[in-house]
């Protein structure tokens, strides 16, 4: 396992933050899959490469959608796209990592056959996606996928589902949309009094997120309700 890479805040954050639940999970299985990737990497919807430390590689490039609707900035990016085809040669990469992308692309069955073609045969996919998280990025927050429909989509467009997982749990993901709700809400008819917010903010998210960590460990754990997807994929040899 790779070492413990500190990372930016709201991507390895601590409990009085408002999506720790979601993030750390996230975090932690990243982090397990990081090590099985070398050579040449693409990050996928690059954004600001948040997690790039985490892996260890001869060459990490990150590629961004070129058009506009996101809000994060894409100075990081090593290239951009057209979002039809990606600028580089057929099987240029050893492994493609994207994570918490897929669901903001309208036309994802299109953009696999792409990822196929720059990934070498038996090269692996490292995929997140959420399945409980509000819409964010809007208006381009086109999808959720269940942990059946992300599977059979890439398995029908010849990926191997080498590694799957589910991150929390319905306890979990009830607690995260609980917290986001009182933050996007109740808190949010504060903002003009910034230190009342502040504190506000402290003491929810720092009873919330540790009480549903202890609730995830005291009662049984049910997964019909879930955060993240987590995927590896392979390519499959022609």
């Amino acid at each position: 396992m790779p070492p413990k890479v500190k990372l930016l805040p709201q991507f390895d954050p601590s409990v009085n933050y408002s999506l720790f639940l979601i993030r750390n999970r996230l975090l932690n299985a990243i982090r397990k899959q990081a090590t099985r990737f070398n050579g040449r990497l693409l990050d996928f919807g690059c954004g600001i490469k948040p997690y790039e430390s985490l892996f260890s590689v001869a060459e990490y490039i990150g590629v961004d959608y070129a058009g506009e609707g996101e809000t994060y900035t894409k100075e990081k990016a090593d290239f951009l796209y057209d979002g039809k085809t990606l600028p580089f040669a057929d099987n240029y990469f050893d492994g493609i990592f994207t994570t918490e992308v897929v669901e903001h692309i309208f036309n994802l069955e299109s953009i696999v056959p792409e990822l196929r073609r720059v990934l070498k045969p038996g090269g692996e996919l490292l995929l997140t996606c959420p399945f409980a998280m509000p819409e964010h990025e809007v208006p381009a927050d086109y999808a959720r996928y269940t942990s059946f429909a992300v599977q059979d989509l890439f398995r029908r467009n010849g990926f191997e589902v080498v590694h799957y997982e589910k991150t929390g749990n319905f306890i979990e993901a009830l607690f995260q949309l609980w917290i986001i709700w009182l933050d996007q809400g109740m808190l949010h008819r504060v903002r003009k009094i910034p230190v009342v917010r502040s504190a506000i903010r402290a003491l929810v998210y720092c009873t919330l997120n540790p009480l549903a960590l202890l609730f995830s460990r005291l009662f049984p754990r049910n997964k019909n309700l879930y955060l993240n997807n987590v995927l590896v994929l392979k390519n499959k040899k022609p």
